[in-house]
Order: structure tokens, then sequence, then C-alpha cells
């Protein structure tokens, strides 16, 4: 067995976000072990999706298609990438960690007498793989040491997706698949709840903390946000008194981001927060304690009071924009 296959998620025609995600660590791993990157994607009609594109190389993409595809089915999807993963013979198996790999891939693994590493944040020479334990507060290594493919899935943020590239034709591969293989039948598809915003996805971000004191002073931090043209969120802190709506929480319990520039305002950097910003480029943080575990991670801190400093970096940017 040799090379790297990727697993990507799609639904309805429409690409899981976090799929290119995993496809820019199976290109990581595939580069440092020197050996071949595939991928592949599970449904019908899939000749028609689109937007494979970035900086990367993957050497074949299959389209793993059948009729009884058409709707997720656990039993489906873990009996047709059964079948490929025979075919394409890999050493490693690369998935998004999202709900639907989450349903399938450890039933998928145990068809190969193996196991899902799941939600893995980091991949090292090895390779070892890297999984956070008690809400982030202690990293665990990870390493195969039985024969047989290698199934991995990792945490959404961890890689970027901008790293990942698919620049090759879909070659079709048809499992043979029955209906009477299928047990479970397609039911109501999972929501992830209903967001207004999607953070993951804002290349700037303006979080707020509980350094901020009152519901009524949280304008100061939005003034700065427009400013920036950014996406406001916040600490749990924050969510929690209602002060701003759940799905702008950053975090372990909330959602997990990595921006171009993340800007945390009056947040004192517990651990849980620090989970869900770990993948952000860079980081300035302002916090009147200079002890505060924010600085820890900040490419940039300003140590000073946010009353005084917030107001004058706005009026600084919008004198800059003109």
């Amino acid at each position: 067995m040799s090379g790297v296959l990727v697993v990507l998620e799609q639904r309805a025609g429409t690409w899981n976000k976090m799929s290119f995600e995993a496809l820019a660590a199976g290109q990581q791993l595939a580069a440092e072990l020197g050996v071949g990157l595939s991928a592949a994607v599970v449904g019908e009609g899939l000749q028609a999706l689109g937007g494979w594109s970035s900086s990367g190389k993957v050497d074949a993409a299959y389209a793993v298609e059948h009729a009884l595809l058409k709707e997720y089915t656990a039993d489906g999807y873990v009996a047709a990438l059964e079948q490929l993963v025979k075919k394409v013979a890999p050493a490693y198996v690369v998935f998004p960690h999202t709900y639907q790999v989450r349903d399938f891939a450890p039933a998928l693994a145990t068809r190969f007498w193996q196991v899902l590493i799941s939600d893995v944040v980091a991949i090292h020479d090895g390779p070892v793989f890297v999984r956070q334990l008690l809400q982030g507060k202690l990293n665990a290594d990870y390493k195969q040491t039985g024969a047989g493919p290698c199934f991995v899935s990792v945490q959404a943020g961890s890689f970027r997706a901008a790293e990942a590239e698919v620049a090759v034709a879909m070659e079709t591969f048809a499992p043979a698949l029955e209906a009477s293989q299928i047990r479970n039948k397609p039911g109501e598809l999972f929501r992830e709840s209903a967001q207004t915003v999607d953070l993951s996805v804002a290349p700037v971000i303006v979080s707020v903390g509980r350094g901020i004191g009152e519901q009524e002073n949280i304008g100061l931090v939005e003034e700065l946000a427009a400013a920036l043209g950014a996406e406001l969120a916040a600490s749990r802190p924050i969510c929690d008194n209602g002060w701003l709506p759940m799905e702008r929480q950053v975090g372990s319990s909330g959602q997990t981001v990595s921006p171009k520039l993340y800007l945390a305002v009056g947040i004192s950097g517990a651990i849980q927060h620090l989970v869900g910003m770990k993948g952000s480029k860079a980081v300035i943080a302002i916090n009147k304690d200079e002890n505060a575990p924010i600085f820890e991670v900040a490419d940039y801190g300003v140590v000073g009071d946010l009353f005084e400093v917030v107001p004058a970096l706005t009026k600084a940017v919008r004198e800059a924009k003109g």
C-alpha cells in the first residue's frame, strides 16, 4: 500500500468547505511521505461539481457514483468506499471531521480492522497525528503501528483550505451496490445549528470578551469591526449573558475559525477560547492585563485600556481609508 486518499464531502451538489481543509492536510501528508495523492467524492451526478482549485497537486480524482448514493446513508457510503479503498490501496485515508464523517467513517475503518484517528489538529513527521484532549489543555500524539490503511479525520480550522488544489478530471468509479445492503433509510438531513453568520469563512474577525464590562459598551467594538470590514465575534461569557447571539461565539463550544486576522478585544485567553481561534494567521490582542494568556498566542499585543485603544484604532482605520 502507498499513497494518500482524501474523501471529500458534498451535499446536493455543494461542497462542504471543510473538504478542502482535509485536502490540504492530505497534500501535506503526501508531500512529507513522498507519495501520490488521490481524492474522492461520493454521490450521484458528481461530474457537475466545480470549484476544485488552488495550489497543490492531486494525481487522481474519483467520482464514486451510484443511484443508491444519491441520498446519504451510512451503509451505502461504507460499502462504496470500502470498494474504492481496496481499488486504490492507499496507506492513509483522510476525511474532514464533519457530522457525516463521524457517522460512517468509524464503521469503514472497522471493515479494515482499523480505528479512526479523529479530530486531528496537526501532522508531524512519522507521520504522527496530533489530537487535543480536555478541551485543548493537552495534546496527544498518535501513530499507527498496525497493518492496513490508516484512517484520519481533521478538525475544522486546523489546515488552510486555500492551500488545497484539485486540477484533474474526475474518473467515475461505480461501486457494486444492491438495495439489500442498505439497511438504514435516508432521513432528514442533520443541520449544524442555523446561523446568521458563518465565522469560519470570515477573513477578518474582531472578537470581544468580558473586558468590555457591559453590554452597552459592545458598540465600541462593533464600530471597529465595521471600520475594518470584519465580522464581530465573542468569547463565551458574552454570549452566555445574551449580549451577542450564540452563533457569534468562538471557542470549543462555539465556532472554530481561521481568519487572516483575529483581533481579540478584552479577551483573557481561556483555553476554551484559544481552541476555537488557534488557526488564525495573525492575532492582535488588546488587554489591560499584561499577564493575560491571550498574549502568549498573539503576534501583536497592546497592553492598555480598551476604552482608550479601540476608539483610537477605529479612528485611525477610518482616516486611513479616507
